[in-house]
């Protein structure tokens, strides 16, 4: 192909409201344009990358025995009523109506649907496991659509679906899709990390993000040499082990207009690690405690987990003055009646410890377990933070990354098919629910994602694999007649063995083009300039190594290198 009949309108500067490097380079390099907030528009470049990405998938699904298919864009209200997903998903759910007032949304994800499906279809335990995926267009109505074709309201995403006979059957089909996210990081040149996550609105038991390590990362991961990993919201903690000392008698302390923990703590000469933060949280409507060291915040993730909650937040004043009888800042689990009171791993073992006397300007001194307070449960409901030991091998400290999750896979159980009533006959011809797997994968994700990972000061340095061509071929002055017949006999011999060639025919200076390709972040690079064809070479750059990177070659040694790159015969 020839780089004068491509739409590739470079650009020397990105615009000012793009705010992290994939989405100013590849605006800049001519991939993408923003049509409107959230919306983009994919070019030539961005397109062929994007089906490169596609393909790979594809080959990984067929592999672990997908099956591809193509489910609509709108979706009935009636199904997402079915499953209790039409108000779990709130103002993030695209609406709509048809000419019959009949209700729909843009579908952001395809459980109800596909499930649907199956239950019409799949009627035996002959028919099962069985897996089908899509590749289609995907809406989230995202209250600050940012960070490019990263955070949009309208993204590529490949979903998958497994349904199986029982739990059994899924964890060992979980782990296949397990490793065929791992191929494709692996063949679209990752440096990532596969980690336990909460489930969020999909629901389901288990679950793990494929996570690409880069600054721009929206979430924080925590790892250890071990395997272990985990995103922020799934971290586990251990309990940590408390010095021993002999109980105080309890008193109460005048702390006026203190009520911070920090400042509590100075006020009384003492640390954050000696309180006992006392929160008040409504979960679902009712009133619950949770205890937590004072230098500790609490996950409220796991706590909405452990108490099996939809919504959990914050109590209001109200609330935190009717179970303490105090306002907040001042609440403390000695004396409360009648209320849950979940503690963290971390409280109990605390010794004479601070808290809220539940009483406005007071605290207590040597509050502790069984004597001075009791709780209904103790499990882990706190943040994991620096310092923190692995939980899985109990030995190594944790190390803290920032991650972009392009994948996440999902043990579902009977969620769906229970609410869609999904069921299948046995072996004995008992009905029993469908047990189901999800895959979910971002297209356009991975593409942002390989930016964010790999680029340098000049622009994009794609993998191979995923470039929307692997050469450019840049003759320095295409209209000299040994210029053109060097450049045709490269372009020609590649083409043939099916890789992606460019040539940059442009009436540019060599500058130019070779500005333009590092920003494009075209792999490798021929120039074919008269001064070094007088010499019988060609030049080869390997845009990853820079100057180091550059060979003077035969046109004919140049072909084979490229051949022995691409492993092709």
């Amino acid at each position: 192909m020839f780089f004068s009949k491509l739409l590739i309108p470079t650009l020397r500067e990105a615009p000012a409201d793009a705010d992290i490097v994939s989405a100013k380079l590849m605006i800049r390099s001519g991939m993408v344009r923003k049509l409107a907030s959230g919306l983009y528009e994919f070019l030539p470049l961005g397109l062929r990358a994007l089906r490169k990405i596609e393909n790979i998938i594809r080959q990984e699904m067929n592999a672990a025995g997908g099956q591809e298919i193509m489910l609509p864009l709108i979706s009935p209200k009636d199904l997402w009523l079915e499953t209790g997903r039409w108000s779990v998903y709130g103002k993030e759910l695209f609406r709509l109506k048809d000419r019959k007032d009949a209700e729909f949304c843009l579908a952001p994800t395809a459980e109800e649907v596909v499930t649907d499906l199956v239950r019409k279809d799949i009627k035996s335990y002959r028919q099962l496991p069985i897996m089908l995926y899509q590749f289609g267009a995907k809406f989230r109505d995202e209250i600050r659509p940012r960070f490019g074709i990263m955070r949009s309201r309208e993204f590529l995403m490949k979903d998958a679906y497994s349904f199986h006979t029982d739990e059994a059957d899924l964890e060992k089909y979980y782990k296949t899709m397990f490793d065929a996210y791992t191929n494709v990081c692996v063949r679209c040149g990752f440096n990532f990390r596969a980690v336990e996550a909460a489930s969020g609105a999909i629901g389901g038991s288990f679950s793990h993000e494929f996570m690409i390590l880069a600054d721009a990362g929206e979430e924080e991961i925590v790892w250890c040499n071990c395997g272990y990993g985990a995103n922020g919201e799934k971290a586990e903690t251990l309990k940590m082990e408390q010095l021993q000392e002999d109980f105080l008698p309890m008193v109460a302390v005048f702390t006026p207009n203190v009520g911070v923990v920090e400042d509590v703590a100075r006020f009384l000469n003492s640390y954050p690690s000696k309180f006992i933060k006392t929160m008040i949280y409504s979960a679902d409507g009712k009133p619950v405690v949770v205890l937590v060291r004072g230098d500790h915040e609490i996950n409220e993730i796991k706590l909405q987990s452990l108490l099996g909650a939809t919504k959990v937040v914050l109590a209001d004043e109200q609330t935190v003055t009717s179970i303490t009888n105090a306002p907040i800042g001042f609440a403390g689990p000695s004396g409360l009646k009648n209320v849950k009171i979940i503690a963290d791993l971390s409280v109990v073992g605390i010794s004479n410890a601070i808290t809220g006397a539940n009483k406005k300007d007071y605290h207590l001194r040597n509050v502790n377990y069984n004597r001075d307070y009791k709780v209904d449960i103790i499990a882990d409901v706190r943040k994991v933070m620096e310092g923190d030991t692995c939980p899985r091998c109990k030995k190594e400290t944790l190390k803290f990354s920032r991650g972009i999750e392009i994948g996440h896979i999902f043990k579902l159980g009977a969620k769906y098919s229970k609410s869609l009533n999904a069921t299948y006959l046995d072996i004995n011809g008992k009905e029993n629910f469908i047990v189901m797997g999800c895959y979910g994968i971002g297209v356009t994700r991975i593409l942002a994602a390989t930016i964010e990972q790999s680029h340098d000061d000049n622009g994009i340095i794609w993998p191979d694999n995923i470039a929307p061509f692997e050469i450019v071929i840049v003759p320095v002055n295409y209209a000299d007649e040994k210029t053109e017949e060097v450049t045709n006999k490269i372009y020609k011999e590649l083409s043939a063995k099916g890789l992606d060639v460019l040539i940059d025919d442009r009436d540019e200076r060599a500058g130019i083009k070779f500005k333009d390709a590092d920003l494009i972040g075209i792999p490798y690079r021929i120039t074919i300039g008269e001064k070094n064809l007088a010499n019988g070479n060609v030049e080869l750059k390997a845009r990853r190594n820079g100057k180091d990177g550059v060979k003077l070659l035969t046109p004919e040694s140049a072909i084979v290198e490229i051949l022995k790159i691409y492993k092709i015969a």
